[in-house]
């Protein structure tokens, strides 16, 4: 190819001929590439976005879920759960799942005092990649972020990622407890407790779990941590849930004095009696 540039192209036109060449033959076409051949690809499909907290990267594939919609349209997701929680971290680190694409980083990250820390979850694959990349876009360093979930043990689990219709389930993507092999959008995911991942020697002033559902189990795996560091506790009130009205809570969280005291944008508030 280089030799047949140089006879027929003048030279300070090489460039934009090679460059037009890759563009226009040498390059598959992706439209040309069979279905396995483009998911082999496994480009990302995002975009970019800004609010007042930072900038994050979106997945497209969830451009249609409120939180993506938020961000897409410069705004803050959950602005009082944001501020509550920067506003109220104090000397210590903060447990955040699920992460997303990372909407509540940038405004965590600069709430942590300097030696302080963020534990973010995100399990969703897609997901976690965009995180990575909106930690990238801040220059965040003190996030320490895993693709995985939160539960009472170390195990291997099934989520499901699409609904029905086959959209993305963005943030509300889920354990599936009984998968059929008809099912979409399933992928494998790795479960640990909060008291496995984050250090003895670390205080945790908050733990927010946005988990689907999946919030008693987290709680069971975290029990030591919170015994020992009696954070605020954030739940998503999710529907039929009862948490707070279980017989866990009562045997293990009572005795530490926890009560709801607050609902913000959907999220229960439980905070010890010392912290009242």
């Amino acid at each position: 190819m280089k030799e047949y540039l140089a006879k027929l192209v003048p030279e300070p036109a090489r460039p934009f001929a090679q460059a037009l060449y890759w563009r226009m033959v040498a390059r598959p076409s992706v439209s040309a590439l069979s279905t396995e051949q483009y998911a082999s690809l496994r480009a990302l499909k995002c975009c970019v976005s800004y609010n007042k907290y930072g900038g994050y990267c979106v997945p497209e594939s969830s451009s249609h879920r409120p939180a993506a919609q938020a961000i897409l349209s410069k705004t803050v997701y959950e602005p009082r759960t944001i501020e509550f929680m920067t506003a109220r971290c104090g000397d210590g680190d903060i447990v955040h799942a699920g992460t997303y694409f990372g909407d509540f980083l940038p405004a965590l990250s600069k709430a942590c005092a300097s030696d302080r820390k963020v534990w973010a979850f995100e399990p969703n694959n897609e997901n976690f990649r965009c995180a990575n990349i909106t930690l990238l876009i801040n220059d965040i360093h003190n996030v320490e972020l895993m693709n995985a979930g939160l539960g009472e043990r170390v195990e291997t689990l099934t989520m499901g990622t699409v609904d029905a219709n086959g959209e993305a389930l963005g943030g509300g993507s889920r354990v599936v407890s009984q998968p059929s092999d008809s099912s979409k959008g399933l992928q494998s995911v790795e479960i640990f407790p909060i008291d496995n991942v984050v250090p003895q020697d670390r205080h945790v002033s908050i733990v927010q779990l946005d988990v689907e559902g999946y919030e008693e189990k987290a709680l069971r795996g975290a029990i030591k941590t919170i015994r020992r560091c009696l954070p605020i506790l954030i739940l998503e009130d999710w529907p039929g849930s009862n948490l707070v009205e279980s017989k866990w809570f009562s045997e293990n969280l009572s005795p530490l004095r926890y009560t709801a005291v607050d609902q913000i944008h959907g999220n229960i508030v439980l905070n010890p009696n010392k912290q009242r």
